[in-house]
């Protein structure tokens, strides 16, 4: 598929829930993790908080905890769920090996942009072999704010120069969908983990998407 009007579009995947399905990971490393302290959570109330950073979780999860205890928290969840990521392994979603091979061909840029620690996103890729797949990987460690600000997006455009009504952002959680509109972007919500989304573009998989559906969301104004 040719660029129109000679000018390099981007596309910038969020990673946990779009790229992959890590939600299983994730929950099991905060038992684990929980467990230890003898506190436990609520996986309805911990899937409300997707896209979420964790310094931003564990005091609404928990608001009772010592800052100590929150940085604890923090490494030790991350760490043991890039345990459980190396000796379990992870595959792609359906549908995004193909696309992410469409996009390259059709001379797309492409960015991984996650709210995730640099660690996480360089054990995904590692694990992935996704290490040269794209020209940027932005984490939650390159911007101030996390989702649903702006900044991720922001920081993944500059990084790719293209400018930010030239990119469009995949994404699974609200949060990263009203980022990626406030960047001013276009985004298109796969059903992966949430049953609803308000995006540019709804799809239940990434095998459901389409050039066509592609064009339509770039041509909105």
């Amino acid at each position: 598929m040719n660029l129109s009007n000679n000018q390099t579009r981007a596309i910038l995947w969020d990673m946990d829930g779009t790229l992959i399905d890590s939600v299983p990971y994730h929950l099991q490393a905060w038992q684990d993790v929980l467990r230890q302290i003898n506190r436990t959570v609520d996986h309805h109330v911990w899937n409300q908080t997707a896209g979420m950073r964790n310094s931003e979780i564990i005091p609404l999860l928990f608001p009772d905890m010592s800052p100590a205890e929150v940085t604890y928290v923090d490494q030790a969840k991350e760490a043991r769920y890039r345990e459980r990521i190396e000796q379990d392994g992870i595959e792609l979603l359906p549908g995004v090996a193909e696309w992410i091979q469409r996009f390259a061909a059709a001379g797309w840029k492409q960015a991984i942009a996650s709210s995730a620690p640099p660690e996480n996103v360089a054990t995904i890729a590692h694990v992935l072999h996704l290490n040269g797949t794209f020209e940027a990987m932005i984490s939650g460690a390159d911007v101030q704010r996390g989702k649903p600000d702006p900044d991720i997006f922001l920081a993944a455009a500059q990084r790719l120069s293209v400018e930010p009504q030239n990119c469009l952002v995949i994404e699974d959680a609200a949060t990263g969908i009203e980022a990626a509109h406030r960047a001013g972007m276009k985004a298109i919500g796969v059903l992966n983990t949430h049953p609803q989304l308000e995006a540019d573009l709804v799809i239940k998989s990434m095998q459901d998407l389409t050039w066509e559906m592609i064009e339509d969301v770039m041509r909105k104004t």
